[in-house]
Formats: C-alpha cells, sequence, structure tokens
C-alpha cells in the first residue's frame, strides 16, 4: 500500500511529453557505465565527441528518439580524479540526455556532490527504489517519466543497486533502499494498470549478472515479472551484442522480454528501436570508433571547452615515474599480484608494523591497465582513482576463512604471495594457507587492505568486525606513486607473475 501512495503521489509530477507525430517506432539511443571515458580509451575506442556524432547521427534518421544514461558516468580516468564530475556532468545537457538514473559510482564523493552538479543537468532524473527524502538529493528524482508518441504512451522508470557493501555508508547515509525485486514489477503494474501505458522500460542499474549473489540482477527481475517490457541496463559491465544476441528472457508469463546492455567506458552505443504497434525490440550497436572523427570534428565550440581540462589531465599523464617490462591488463591476475605484493612492500615501513602477514586489495579498484613501457602519473592516478587508505587488521582465523568465502562467490580478490587458496565451484573454500601454514579458526592473522573492504565494502562484512591496528591518512595511490619513482632511482622495472593465488578447483 505505501508503494502504491507513493506512485499515486508521483503521478502528480511525473512529466509527460508529447510527441505530434503519428508514431510507429520509437528508438531509444543508451549509454551505461561510460566512466570517465572522454578521449579514446588506450584500444582506440570511445570518446566523448564520437558518442555525440553517433547521437546526432541516429537522431537525425529516426524523428523519434531518448537517449538515457544508465549510470555510472564517472569515476575511472583523470578526468574524475582532477575535476571530481564537473567536466562528465557539464556534458550531459551537451550530449542530449533525456533520462538519467545513478550508478555506485555517482556517489564516490558523496550526496551533497550529487546534488551539486545534478542541479544544473535538464535531463530527468529517475529513481523508483530509492527514498531520498531528508537528503541533500530530496526533490531532483522521479520514480517514472511517461512519454506520448502519437496513440501510444511509453513510460521509463530508474532502478537503482542496492547501495549496502558497495557504496560507503558515509557516502549515502539518509538514503533509503526499496529493493529492487519489490519495487520494479510493483511499478510497472501501477503504469500499466493505473496510468495505462502501452509499455514500460526499466532503465536499470543492477547488472545482467551479480556481483552479491544475494541481491537480484536484471535477469532475477524479468523472470518474476508480468509488467515490464524491455530492461536498458548497466552496472555488471556486460557486452550483451546484437545480430540475434539480445538476450531474451523468459517472464513470469512465458513472455521473452529483451535485455541488453553496451559494456563500460562509452566504447559501445546502442539503439532499441521499439515497434509501437507490435512490441518488437530491434537491438544494435555502434562502435564509437575512429570513423566517427571527421563527424566529430563539427563540435567545435565543444572540443575548445575540453581543451582547459585536457591541459591538467596531460600534465600528469606525460609525467614519467617508472619501467614497465610488460603490458598487464587490470582484470589479470599479474596486476593484481603485483598491487598485492607491492602493497606488502610498502605497508611495514609506513605503519611501523612488521608483521603484517599479508595482504588483500580489490580488484574492482584496479581501474585500468599497466602499460608496456614508460608508466605515467596519469596512468597510476587512472589505474587507482579511489580515496581509499591502507589499513592494517588483525583478524580470527575463521573471520578470514568468512572473508575468503565471500572472494570465492565472485571468483577472488587480488592477494599478496603469502596467502594462497583453493575453493570449490559451490565457492566453498577448500584450503587457505598463509606462509604455507593451513589457516587456524583459532588463531589471529594481521593483514593489510584498503579501507573500502575495512567497511565491509564489496560484502567484506568479516573485516568489519576485526581490530584495527593502523589506519593511514593517504590515498593508497600516491604511496604507489612514491613506490614507483623510488623503482626507478634503483634502476629496476615494474613485473609481475601470472600465479593464480585463488584458484578454483
Amino acid at each position: 500500500m505505501k508503494l502504491f501512495n507513493r506512485l499515486m503521489l508521483a503521478a502528480v509530477a511525473a512529466t509527460l511529453w508529447l510527441a505530434p507525430v503519428q508514431a510507429e517506432h520509437l528508438v531509444i539511443i543508451a549509454a551505461n557505465d561510460t566512466h570517465s571515458q572522454i578521449e579514446p580509451a588506450s584500444d582506440g575506442l570511445g570518446g566523448v565527441l564520437r558518442r555525440r556524432a553517433i547521437y546526432d547521427h541516429i537522431r537525425s534518421q529516426n524523428p523519434n528518439t531518448v537517449t538515457v544514461h544508465a549510470g555510472d558516468a564517472v569515476q575511472g580516468t583523470v578526468f574524475f580524479s582532477l575535476y571530481g564530475g564537473e567536466v562528465e556532468y557539464a556534458l550531459m545537457d551537451s550530449l542530449g540526455y533525456d533520462m538519467i538514473i545513478l550508478g555506485n559510482h555517482e556517489f564516490d564523493n558523496g550526496m551533497d556532490e550529487i546534488a551539486k552538479y545534478y542541479r544544473n543537468i535538464h535531463a530527468k532524473k529517475l529513481s523508483a527504489n530509492y527514498e531520498m527524502s531528508g537528503t541533500p538529493l530530496e526533490g531532483m528524482f522521479e520514480p517514472y517519466v511517461i512519454k506520448r508518441y502519437g496513440d501510444k504512451r511509453v513510460a521509463f522508470m530508474g532502478i537503482n543497486v542496492q547501495p549496502e557493501g558497495l557504496i560507503s555508508l558515509k557516502n549515502y547515509e539518509g538514503m533509503r533502499y526499496l529493493p529492487s525485486i519489490d519495487v520494479a514489477d510493483a511499478t510497472a503494474k501501477y503504469l500499466k494498470q493505473v496510468q495505462k501505458v502501452d509499455y514500460v522500460v526499466m532503465i536499470s542499474h543492477i547488472g545482467y549478472t551479480s556481483y552479491d549473489p544475494d541481491e537480484p540482477n536484471d535477469v532475477d527481475i524479468i523472470k518474476d515479472s508480468h509488467y515490464i517490457d524491455l530492461v536498458v541496463g548497466g552496472h555488471s559491465h556486460t557486452v550483451i551484442k546484437p545480430g540475434g544476441e539480445l538476450a531474451l528472457v523468459k517472464n513470469d508469463d512465458g513472455r521473452l522480454i529483451p535485455v541488453g546492455q553496451n559494456g563500460k567506458s562509452g566504447k559501445y552505443v546502442a539503439t532499441y528501436d521499439l515497434d509501437l504497434e507490435t512490441g518488437q525490440v530491434e537491438y544494435k550497436h555502434y562502435t564509437v570508433d575512429s570513423s566517427w572523427d571527421q563527424a566529430a570534428q563539427r563540435y567545435t565550440a565543444m572540443d575548445r571547452w575540453l581543451d582547459h581540462y585536457r591541459h591538467g589531465v596531460d600534465s600528469l599523464m606525460n609525467n614519467p615515474l617508472a619501467q614497465s617490462v610488460r603490458y598487464m591488463k587490470n582484470s589479470s591476475p599479474a596486476l593484481q599480484n603485483w598491487v598485492s605484493d607491492v602493497t606488502m612492500q610498502i605497508i611495514k615501513p609506513l605503519s611501523g608494523i612488521n608483521d603484517v602477514q599479508f595482504a588483500i586489495m580489490n580488484k574492482g579498484g584496479i581501474r585500468t591497465d599497466m602499460p608496456q613501457g614508460t608508466v605515467t602519473e596519469g596512468v597510476v592516478m587512472s589505474m587507482f582513482p579511489f580515496d581509499n587508505r591502507f589499513v592494517v587488521l588483525e583478524i580470527t582465523g575463521q573471520g578470514l576463512l568468512d572473508a575468503l568465502k565471500v572472494m570465492a562467490g565472485r571468483d577472488g580478490d587480488a592477494m599478496s604471495r603469502e596467502l594462497k587458496v583453493t575453493y570449490n565451484a559451490q565457492g566453498e573454500v577448500t584450503s587457505a594457507r598463509v606462509g604455507g601454514k593451513k589457516v587456524d579458526p583459532k588463531k589471529t592473522y594481521r593483514l593489510v587492505t584498503i579501507d573500502y573492504l575495512a567497511n565491509g565494502g564489496d560484502y567484506m562484512t568479516p573485516f568489519k568486525e576485526a581490530k584495527r591496528l593502523f589506519v593511514d591518512d593517504q590515498k593508497y595511490g600516491n604511496h604507489i606513486i612514491t613506490y614507483l619513482r623510488q623503482l626507478s632511482k634503483q634502476g629496476k622495472k615494474v613485473d609481475s607473475t601470472d600465479e593464480v593465488r585463488m584458484v578454483k578447483k
């Protein structure tokens, strides 16, 4: 009943847009998880000027379009590290987004910062399952909007991820999460039966797959739904390719519902061509590559505006720190091992605690690849963009085993060479050794990690029960920059091992 009343009140505020022409098709232009990729990435894909060229091309070809962003517009490059979202949010209107939703990384600098930027964005801001009353975001969001195309009405609703265990509590304090599995289809039912819309589009930032197995994803919601017609997704960085490969998930009535997502970093733009008469969806990807450079040249004012910010970014990207023997992808064991082993070298002189036994870091905190050759300050800032600090914990063996089970549930995290773990297909830890010795549940162990994990982030709740022996006051990325400078002075280069330290057997 409370949800129904909330939707009735929202109906008064929800916007109804009118399209003057008789419509047969609606083209939804979609981006997700663009993660501050203002310029093309190291593989040559992406870039905000190219994306604008693609958006404008699609709009010119289709009389009825709507452009949406499914969250995580920020965090991941030096543009965010230096300017805190100023660039990304200012570009929202330039790119012509009609609707946006929050990702988890929008919260990285707290709700006051979101509010500062969001109040200047003209796009409709959607969230059906975040209750913002009493927070800096109060009054900025609507659960849904309805648009009319000819004689058809299409509703768009925003569904957001569970913040607990994913976002630092201080960054969303006061906001209330309503479970997505309860809200999504209930809102769609209200829109179909009360508002009499023809189609309901769920813009989602909960993932095609779940990071936490206890949290529902897009597929779970559709399997239990009756009223949702299309999902425009984000969060899991899944590339759901077109050409017959658009995920069609069977809902509770046996109807096949299209679910799409475009990976990350703005390397693809998706379109969902909805036939308003039949409900059929044609899904397409545009690759954001150099073929769009000529079309992008006409955005001279936007390009000149970006130059101001590029200057600061370039000064860091061109400042060399060290040399790397080889390329290491951010998701590779090699780079995860390097980060963890370097952390062990840094922490003992930093903390004065000489009996730290191993390091556990989160692989999700490594945001870009290690290049072969010159490693610059900008690369390291992009690699470790978060405002996290080193923490030394004293934990029981049982607490450690519980934490390792959480890590096994997501196929491992970054660990230093002193820790070796095996686990089975059910996510159960079958072996755990520190320094070659089996972990004893009754003993205590000392480890170094980051405050995000120590506070229970990435669902590492066992770490919250551990005793804190040391908490640093600097971003850990700054210490890695200092380490690399020293490494270079010693005439040494960055290298690592491909050893898999958490093995599935």
